[in-house]
């Protein structure tokens, strides 16, 4: 199993690398590949030094899966050339996404789905991933009428760039902006780019992706996404109107149930789902769960996920895993 690594030396590319290694991915060659300025750079996977690579060079070596996490651009311009050479890309940038033509995987969700034609997949947005691992067992239950969802979203969630900023301002130390303002001691409500309808792309991503990955288009998402000065981890407020009545115990224990979702929710005890505790975690975190009193058959939620992981990486190495047990490369 040849397998590529495209944007290694980037945040998520780091953690994809970790994943990897960690479930132990049957890897029989390597290719770290990234943009020129990184291309003989060495990084170490499972104790073993590897030369990093340009692109023209790994679609030439023809691996058997390409896991892309270097950008839209980057995607939309080499993933169908990787497609042409034989590999399957799964891709973690927003290019195909919303491509009608390209599966969008959450593989607990619909990974069957997927067939071996399926040369390009993508994997959702990291804040969409988290949230739809808590609403698909939900929805197949009661029936979502509308979602209203605020979220509370790392400075990991922007890159090495955003990271470094938060460290600097902490510290007191002037340095390079990845926002237009501070983000320590302030929110930002402002995740990617303003759109022409007011919202932004993130927001946008969090009602459109849903409907795809559910297959159903009968219920409406509405988002505000917010930056936040935390380092790792994302979290979302919800609010679900559902078709049918629920009993709160039932939904704790339909979510209990759900593969890749863990339940926080004692009030007595303090426990509730928080990014530090999601930190490094695959799993999907959801506690504060109780009823909208001012609206029938609605329902309010806190979901927690480590964004470069379950949100990012960790999902695509899934989906790759589901690709070779279900021999479809």
């Amino acid at each position: 199993m040849k397998v590529a690594v495209v944007g290694a030396t980037g945040m998520v590319g780091e953690v994809m690398l970790k994943v990897l290694a960690e479930r132990n991915f049957p890897i029989t060659e390597l290719l770290l590949v990234a943009s020129e300025r990184s291309v003989g750079k060495k990084l170490t996977f499972k104790g073993e030094e590897h030369t990093v690579v340009g692109l023209n060079e790994a679609v030439a070596a023809k691996p058997d899966i390409a896991i892309f996490s270097a950008g839209g651009d980057t995607s939309l311009e080499w993933a169908p050339k990787f497609a042409e050479a034989g590999t399957t890309v799964v891709d973690n940038s927003s290019a195909w996404r919303m491509d009608p033509t390209k599966k969008l995987v959450v593989p607990e969700i619909n990974a069957h789905e997927l067939k071996a034609t399926d040369k390009i997949i993508a994997n959702p947005n990291c804040s969409t991933i988290q949230m739809v691992m808590a609403l698909a067992p939900l929805h197949q239950k009661y029936r979502m009428k509308r979602v209203v969802v605020s979220t509370y979203q790392s400075v990991s969630g922007t890159g090495v760039k955003a990271v470094k900023q938060l460290e600097n301002e902490m510290a007191g130390v002037p340095g390079e902006m990845a926002y237009p303002y501070p983000i320590n001691r302030n929110a930002l409500p402002h995740c990617d780019v303003f759109m022409e309808n007011g919202y932004t792309k993130e927001e946008m991503k969090l009602a459109r992706e849903p409907q795809k990955i559910l297959d159903d288009r009968t219920f409406s998402v509405s988002a505000t996404a917010v930056r936040i000065p935390t380092a790792g981890g994302h979290s979302e407020s919800v609010n679900v109107e559902f078709e049918n009545d629920f009993e709160l115990n039932e939904v704790r224990k339909l979510l209990n149930e759900t593969p890749g979702v863990t339940v926080q929710d004692n009030p007595d005890t303090n426990t509730y789902p928080m990014p530090i505790y999601a930190h490094d975690k695959d799993e999907v975190f959801v506690g504060r769960i109780r009823r909208d009193e001012t609206q029938r058959n609605t329902l309010n939620m806190w979901i927690v996920s480590d964004n470069l992981r379950k949100g990012a990486a960790t999902n695509a190495v899934q989906i790759a895993e589901y690709l070779v047990e279900n021999q479809l490369v």
